[in-house]
């Protein structure tokens, strides 16, 4: 269960998850419908949507989608509800509760994560506590989230197990253009929090031999066209929405960047890895795990326009650089993060909350 079905890292996580539809029978369910349940229904796997679950904090819905979610529970008596997202993590754990059914939650990064509002941090700790001791077991995408749950005093017994994704290589080769064409700069990513296009657009601003696509899309998307329109880059931005061809896009680009506020592990640079792009990418979350500065790519501040423009100017300048960093960063996502090695470590803490209940 998922609180929003659109296209997302978390989203395309669980879409991963679904090969173990080979193991155990499956239902997917989210707030909405969209991207995940069309993708699980091309699976031939059951989905359902529970209107009431919606990402907005509502207490009198959030209570509702306590009992929808308990019903729904009631009804198909599952052996495991496995959560994805703050909300749904939240209201699934009560909701398994009241019904007596195991609930494993994965947190595709805290929503107490440094860099969130202070507001935000200190309601997302108390609710969290609240809802941990309420988990059969604790999943978290990177080593970052792990450690900080547990400085936090939130849990204790979360576990890591990264993002990763399909060992598949890029449907046509990486190469380099000819000298005097622009070096194509590309981020995938929504255009909302906690991302920050608008740092790319400005470190970039600067650097006419750059070209950037920015792929995704969201409620930002208008204001970051504005932008690039006020810097006098609206001849070599492509905003280029939501794309079910990101990897063929990806294949075509120079190099990869991802600007964020917060992160838990992000699978946008997982796929950029994979296609052997070198990466620029800021210094939250779990970001580091998978970016190793100065073997795959360069980790800089998340809020600093100079540190960026010096990072891109340092890849625009060297071809061989960009073309080693890419070829650590496809080596080191092979050894990694691909996905048949992830779904072993999810199913054997499938396996070990099973096992518990059959003990009690």
């Amino acid at each position: 269960m998922i609180t929003r079905a659109e296209r997302g890292g978390a989203q395309s996580h669980v879409l991963e998850l679904l090969r173990l539809k080979e193991r155990a029978r499956i239902t997917v369910v989210s707030g909405e419908d969209g991207f995940l349940l069309d993708e699980a229904r091309a699976l031939g796997l059951r989905t359902m949507v529970v209107p009431s679950l919606v990402a907005q904090i509502d207490p009198r819905q959030d209570l509702r989608a306590v009992r929808d979610v308990a019903r729904l529970l009631q009804r198909e008596r599952p052996d495991l509800l496995h959560l994805h997202s703050s909300k749904a993590g939240l209201i699934g754990r009560v909701a398994a509760r009241l019904v007596g059914v195991p609930a494993v939650f994965t947190a595709h990064g805290w929503a107490f994560t440094e860099g969130a509002s202070p507001a935000r941090r200190q309601l997302a700790i108390w609710s969290e506590r609240l809802a941990a001791p309420l988990s059969a077991a604790i999943i978290a995408v990177s080593d970052y989230d792990r450690a900080l749950s547990a400085r936090l005093r939130v849990t204790q017994r979360a576990r890591t197990i990264h993002n990763a994704l399909p060992e598949r290589h890029p449907q046509q080769p990486i190469t380099l253009r000819a000298a005097g064409d622009r070096v194509r700069v590309l981020m995938v990513a929504r255009f909302a929090p906690p991302k920050n296009q608008a740092l790319l657009l400005r470190a970039a601003a600067s650097l006419p031999e750059t070209e950037l696509w920015l792929i995704g899309d969201g409620p930002g998307l208008p204001e970051a066209r504005a932008l690039a329109e006020e810097l006098g880059m609206q001849e070599r931005v492509w905003f280029a929405g939501n794309r079910s061809d990101v990897g063929d896009l990806l294949a075509s680009g120079d190099v990869f960047c991802l600007c964020s506020n917060y992160e838990g592990l992000p699978i946008s640079i997982l796929e950029a890895m994979r296609a052997g792009l070198p990466v620029v990418a800021s210094d939250v979350g779990g970001v580091p795990e998978a970016v190793l500065h100065e073997r795959t790519g360069l980790v800089v501040p998340h809020d600093d326009v100079a540190h960026w423009r010096l990072a891109l100017t340092r890849l625009l300048d060297d071809p061989a650089l960009r073309r080693a960093y890419g070829q650590a960063g496809r080596e080191q996502f092979e050894a990694a993060f691909t996905t048949a090695p992830m779904l072993e470590r999810v199913w054997s803490v499938y396996q070990d909350v099973w096992n518990q209940r059959g003990q009690s």
